[in-house]
C-alpha cells in the first residue's frame, strides 16, 4: 500500500539528519515525489511516531489526504525528528531502510 519506496525513505532520511545544510536539496528532492508519494511519508511518519499502529496504514494514509491543511512538503519539513520518525514507521511496518541507507552513504 505505500507509493514510496523504500529506497527513495532513505535518501530523505539521510538528508533529513542534515536539514541544517541540506534543506534546499531536501525540499528539491520532495518537489519531484508524486502527491501519492508524499502522503505515504505523511502516513509512515506518523506511524513512526505512534499517532497510528502498522495494520491501520490505509487508514493513516486516508487521513493525510482528507486532513493536509498545511502544504505537504513544508509539513514534513517542519517536524522535529522527522528522519527518526521515517525509520521507526518503516520498521513497524516490516521495512528496514539499513541497505538502502548504506547502498547511499557508500555511493556518497
Amino acid at each position: 500500500m505505500l507509493e514510496i519506496t523504500p529506497r527513495k525513505v532513505a535518501q530523505i532520511v539521510l538528508m533529513g539528519r542534515e536539514l541544517d545544510r541540506a534543506e534546499g536539496e531536501l525540499r528539491g528532492f520532495f518537489d519531484r515525489l508524486n502527491e501519492e508519494e508524499l502522503t505515504s511519508l505523511v502516513a509512515v511518519m506518523w506511524i513512526g511516531r505512534e499517532s497510528f499502529e502498522p495494520e491501520d496504514l490505509a487508514q493513516a494514509i486516508q487521513s493525510a489526504k482528507e486532513h493536509a491543511t498545511t502544504p505537504t512538503v513544508d509539513y514534513l519539513i517542519g517536524t522535529p525528528h522527522l528522519s527518526d520518525h521515517l525509520e521507526n514507521g518503516m520498521e513497524a511496518l516490516g521495512i528496514s531502510l539499513i541497505d538502502a541507507e548504506d547502498s547511499l552513504i557508500r555511493r556518497g
